[in-house]
């Protein structure tokens, strides 16, 4: 599982993929309200199995007649079994408990740290993507941004021993997630990305859905419409935000790249200030998001862009 040549790899903030890295963010920020509406009828282990089958589901004909796909998956199964392991079951998985223990804002700072894991993971693991001052500062730019965004929007509460294993498990999702992505961009050009996101959710929400079952987590009575509304929305998402995204790690560095998730919370307030009354902006929610604009902004602009070559 070498890496490829430096040489092959954007070094940039990928400027010229701004817009779909943008997309994936905007996707994954909206489906909070969504996710909301499907937890309030079926348990968080269900919910995501059914998310990622049917994600799983809707990529299929978008990768069955490209690339020899069944040669693909002879080649890469234990690759795609890892990367459902790391991406789907823990993020997802361990996420959900992390979230049981963890307060309000302690968990989405640690989860607002993703990319700064994520960088931090790259630089040990991909000889061709270090971690720089002027990298470092911008991380740190944006990462002083979202604890700014998140603290204007909920309050900071005392942490206890229950909070701190909350947060413990929401770093190991976070570090999981980082992981994930550094050994997808290690393995880019190997598999066509719509393919390995396809069987990689499809394998880890069969996997979700047997812990729930193991757990006793299952729905009590078949849910209204307007939760299958939800989950297709979820499933949507799922599908288009993880293929840009995996599209993207074979074009980019992986530091680079998941510094655009800064803009997830932006995201996330700005939909909360538009469908929930009585959220609004403060001063320092904006001044928050100032700074995660001038740190992607930044990194967008960096270095020079080399273009790579699609799979299949």
């Amino acid at each position: 599982m070498a890496a490829e040549p430096p040489s092959k790899l954007s070094t940039s903030g990928g400027a010229s993929y701004a817009p779909l890295a943008i997309l994936a963010c905007m996707l994954w920020a909206s489906a909070f309200g969504a996710m909301k509406i499907g937890l309030g009828y079926v348990p968080a282990l269900p919910l995501a199995s059914m998310r990622y089958i049917l994600a799983s589901i809707l990529l299929v004909p978008l990768w069955a007649r490209r690339g020899r796909p069944a040669a693909q998956v002879r080649r890469s199964w234990p690759f795609i079994l890892l990367v459902s392991l790391l991406q789907t079951v823990i993020v997802c998985g361990v996420f959900t408990f992390g979230m049981q223990w963890a307060q309000g804002a302690q968990g989405a700072i640690v989860v607002g740290a993703s990319p700064l894991i994520a960088a931090l993971t790259a630089h040990f693991l991909m000889p061709n993507d270090p971690m720089d001052r002027a990298k470092a500062g911008l991380i740190l730019l944006g990462l002083l941004g979202v604890v700014i965004i998140i603290l204007g929007s909920e309050p900071w509460e005392p942490a206890g021993l229950r909070e701190f294993f909350g947060m413990g498990l929401l770093l190991a999702a976070v570090a999981s997630s980082g992981l994930g992505n550094v050994l997808i961009a290690r393995r880019r050009r190997r598999i066509n990305p719509l393919l390995l996101n396809s069987l990689q959710m499809g394998a880890g929400g069969v996997v979700l859905g047997a812990l729930g079952v193991i757990l006793g987590e299952l729905p009590v009575s078949v849910p209204p419409v307007r939760f299958f509304i939800a989950l297709g929305y979820m499933s949507m998402v799922s599908a288009t935000a993880f293929s840009i995204w995996f599209y993207l790690l074979r074009r980019m560095q992986v530091s680079r790249l998941n510094m655009w998730k800064f803009l997830i919370p932006v995201f996330g307030a700005i939909v909360s200030w538009i469908i929930v009354p009585g959220e609004s902006p403060t001063v320092s929610m904006l001044a928050g998001m100032a700074l995660v604009a001038a740190a992607v902004l930044l990194n967008a602009r960096q270095g020079p862009r080399v273009e790579d070559r699609p799979v299949g």
